[in-house]
């Protein structure tokens, strides 16, 4: 299953969320994978940022509660939130605001 979401960037803490994402964490890399989420990627474009990735395994709720329960994670979750906002169209729930995906070619 492939995902997309969007999020808007802080102008001033761009750089800080480049640079935190040149070296991100191997614990919160290996959680990613171990979640099941693989070619992941987060691309950059005037204050928004636009993340894609695929899961491949079988129950994508309980992964993301693994994964939001993992205490490194929140950690590296703080610092990079601090650098985002929710685009205005996001549900209250949601801090990436998923995306419909319109097209695909394999």
């Amino acid at each position: 299953m492939r995902y997309g979401s969007v999020i808007h960037v802080r102008a001033e803490k761009l750089q800080e969320y480049k640079r935190l994402h040149a070296a991100v964490w191997p614990d919160v890399l290996a959680m990613i994978k171990g979640c099941h989420i693989e070619n992941y990627s987060i691309f950059y474009r005037d204050d928004y940022l636009f993340s894609y990735f695929e899961y491949a395994g079988n129950d994508f709720s309980a992964d993301m509660a693994i994964m939001a329960a993992d205490p490194r994670t929140r950690e590296w979750w703080k610092l990079t939130d601090l650098c985002q906002y929710k685009v205005s169209s996001a549900a209250e729930n949601d801090w990436w605001a998923p995306m419909e995906e319109v097209f695909h070619l394999d």
